[in-house]
């Protein structure tokens, strides 16, 4: 990942709205423009909307694609993979994932894994 391509997804990670918009394409893949305003409304325009929209394009974090009038958008998950790749080594990423279960676990948060959790029960057949 270059220099500038890494910048702008920082930049893009910046802003409190530009994540919780990301946090709507992850609940809601391909949705339009227009239901992205609809999130956001009484908070930020339409014009608004675009314009954080445009950041989070130039930072890959968006993917759009028209369809006659309408514009889809998704969540592109493969620069934050990126940048977690550069600074993560193998013992961090074995370790990182139990650290974070641990403190979700603290907070009373609900944990998403990304992976299935293995029963040892079912492994001692």
């Amino acid at each position: 990942m270059k220099t500038d391509e890494l910048d702008a997804t920082f930049h893009a990670l910046a802003s409190e709205p530009r994540r919780r918009m990301l946090d709507w394409l992850v609940r809601e893949p391909g949705c339009n423009v227009g239901r992205l305003c609809e999130c956001f409304e009484g908070e930020l325009s339409r014009f608004g909307v675009m314009k954080h929209l445009q950041v989070l394009e130039r930072g890959n974090l968006v993917i759009s694609r028209r369809e006659g009038r309408e514009r889809l958008l998704w969540f592109n998950a493969a620069p934050l993979q990126l940048i977690h790749e550069r600074w993560t080594t193998e013992l961090s990423a074995y370790w990182a994932p139990r650290l974070t279960a641990l403190k979700y676990a603290a907070e009373g948060a609900e944990v998403h894994s990304l992976f299935p959790a293995t029963s040892q029960r079912s492994s001692r057949k």
